[in-house]
């Protein structure tokens, strides 16, 4: 069964993990998650209020949200 998932948010989040900074994913694109590896740029040129679905480095806008 194929789940669609929102993310929503366009950056890492940067947590202290003992004494080390550590950046979560949470666009939801990266591929070494739960751990940031800038996969978040290529969300930051996406028009604010649509919503976008992500195979690779294409991107396509989903409408029906």
């Amino acid at each position: 069964m194929a789940r669609v998932v929102r993310f929503e948010d366009q950056g890492p989040r940067e947590v202290k993990v003992g004494g080390a900074n550590v950046r979560i994913c949470m666009c939801g694109l990266s591929k070494t998650r739960p751990f940031c590896d800038n996969s978040h740029i290529k969300t930051l040129d996406e028009d604010s209020g649509k919503t976008y679905s992500y195979d690779g480095d294409k991107r396509t806008e989903v409408t029906g949200f």
